[in-house]
């Protein structure tokens, strides 16, 4: 029995549940559960590459986005259990349908569970980078736990005021604690590193969703990373925001972006002196969130 299920403080929730007989906050309990496996082609050109990243969706999240796109699996609970065993050699099949890399989506209030399944898939043949596609809603002490297993980190940088932390996510401390996730994620893999191909080996890339009504602050948020992360940090500018979920109950997200949201974002990058950005065209709709798997086991 893993004894830091039976006390589980994985993740800044600490929330102490004994995950073999209850649940915490994230509603995951002390079995893995996955809704999706397959190549994925909507991530960052890096990422992605032209034979696709092999992409675990896992189900349950430590947040509760109330604008989250995937909400179907990481509020609703839909999805199938696995063990360790299973999920490494998912990562192995990937690998031999030719995935550029393992992308770990949601990982975080499993990050040991997955950490003994990288373990074990690394000793039977992964060569491929694993690729940790997170909220960065995460502990330092847990982040360091997978330092070796983990190639390239891919965390959101959500908000960067704790009010709105708080109002739509139930996390007041979110930008305080993302940004010493970053922080160490940045000081295990680097700044990013590309192959021959073009195609990410290493490194850090943080996410940027621009939010109606400068809910993400976006301007603080870029702050904030060039003081603790420097302005050479690739990021990633996402346009893709469509309200979903609860949105609809929030006014100032009931809405796409607009063009001038988006460029003044971008020049809001520009001024800070990031070189590193990736851009993108507005999609204020769901041509790239995954048709996730309705037909699993669904947590009650």
């Amino acid at each position: 029995m893993k004894a830091y299920l039976q006390e589980c403080r994985i993740c800044p929730r600490d929330c102490g549940v004994d995950r073999y007989i209850s649940n915490g906050f994230c509603d995951a309990g002390a079995d893995l559960r996955i809704n999706l496996a397959q190549l994925h082609f909507g991530e960052e050109p890096v990422i992605s590459g032209s034979r696709g990243s092999g992409t675990i969706f896992f189900t349950h999240c430590n947040l509760k986005c109330v604008f989250c796109q995937n909400y179907s699996i990481s509020q609703e609970g839909f999805g199938s259990y696995c063990s360790p065993e299973d999920l490494s050699d998912l990562m192995l099949d990937l690998q031999q349908q030719g995935a550029h890399n393992i992308n770990l989506v949601t990982p975080t209030h499993y990050s040991l569970l997955i950490g003994d399944a990288l373990v074990l898939a690394k000793e039977n043949g992964l060569k491929i980078p694993v690729v940790w596609n997170s909220n960065a809603y995460e502990k330092v002490e847990t982040l360091a736990q997978m330092e070796g297993l983990v190639d390239i980190y891919l965390p959101d940088y959500k908000y960067s005021y704790a009010a709105y932390g708080k109002l739509y996510s139930s996390a007041p401390d979110y930008p305080e604690i993302a940004l010493k996730a970053l922080v160490e994620m940045k000081r295990q893999v680097g700044d990013l590193a590309l192959d021959e191909e073009g195609i990410a080996t290493r490194g850090l890339i943080v996410r940027l969703l621009v939010l109606p009504n400068n809910i993400a602050g976006i301007q603080r948020s870029l702050d904030l990373i060039a003081r603790e992360l420097g302005t050479q940090t690739q990021l990633s500018l996402m346009g893709q925001y469509y309200p979903t979920h609860k949105a609809f109950l929030y006014p100032e997200l009931s809405r796409g972006i607009t063009p001038t949201e988006y460029d003044k974002a971008v020049d809001a990058i520009h001024a800070y002196g990031f070189k590193n950005v990736w851009t993108q065209e507005l999609s204020c709709n769901n041509e790239w969130t995954p048709s996730f798997k309705a037909d699993g086991d669904m947590v009650s």
